[in-house]
């Protein structure tokens, strides 16, 4: 079963001038109790940030948080101890956990543009953890899904995170197919950044977004040169 949601039904929040960002969920002032989350996938923001702007210090607990930079650079600076740039294709991982607080700027005299991600973790109480990892997925291989962070210990060279999830990306060339496996007891959720695809024969543009529950296979073929973003995810609270 699909639940095709169109991009402009996304939450659009301009709280400075500085920050454009679309919510795929409830998150801040936005709120809808029947958007909350999809499986242990709670936040999903889409974020552009302008030239020497960004968030100052603020904190976060129990709660696995990845970054995916598309284009630009973020500064990364935490009470971890970590002082970082995240560059376009890289992929950050913070475990909350515990507690802990960060901060994220563009430095840069260019735009940057960034998904964040929020799990609720499959076990509480975790110390604060930090990964960062250089994929290159942004311009890197071609016609398949690239995992890009996984709590899932069957995949390798990918960043690790405390969910029963994983992240995948794809450069889908025009006319190319995939499939992607799963069971009824998992859930898939998609999200278009560029081109158009379609997910099981529904057509999805940019930003447009793909909820899928009870499926076996997903078949993904690109009717346009296409990125896009597959969450494998699990259904049952007990399996996060």
């Amino acid at each position: 079963m699909l639940k095709y949601i169109s991009s402009a039904d996304r939450h659009h929040a301009a709280p400075a001038s500085w920050l454009s960002s679309y919510f795929l969920f409830s998150f801040a002032d936005y709120l809808d109790r029947d958007n909350m989350h999809f499986g242990p996938l709670r936040v999903f923001n889409d974020d552009n940030v302008a030239p020497q702007s960004g968030f100052p210090q603020h904190p976060h607990s129990e709660m696995e948080i990845v970054t995916l930079v598309l284009e630009g650079e973020v500064t990364h600076e935490d009470t971890m101890g970590n002082k970082t740039s995240i560059k376009e294709g890289e992929v950050q991982r913070m475990t909350a956990g515990t507690g802990m607080a960060h901060s994220e700027f563009n430095r840069q005299d260019k735009p940057l543009h960034l998904y964040q991600l929020w799990f609720i973790p499959g076990q509480k109480g975790l110390a604060p953890s930090y990964e960062q990892k250089d994929i290159g997925f942004t311009s890197g291989n071609r016609n398949e899904l690239v995992p890009l962070v996984t709590g899932q210990k069957v995949l390798e060279d990918v960043v690790y995170m405390n969910s029963n999830s994983t992240v995948y990306w794809s450069n889908l060339n025009e006319d190319n197919e995939i499939e992607f496996k799963t069971f009824p007891i998992r859930l898939t959720f998609i999200y278009v950044k560029e081109g158009s695809i379609f997910v099981n024969g529904t057509e999805l543009g940019p930003n447009d977004q793909a909820r899928m529950t009870n499926d076996d296979v997903v078949h993904i073929r690109a009717a346009k040169d296409s990125q896009f973003i597959l969450i494998d995810l699990p259904s049952a609270e007990s399996n996060y």
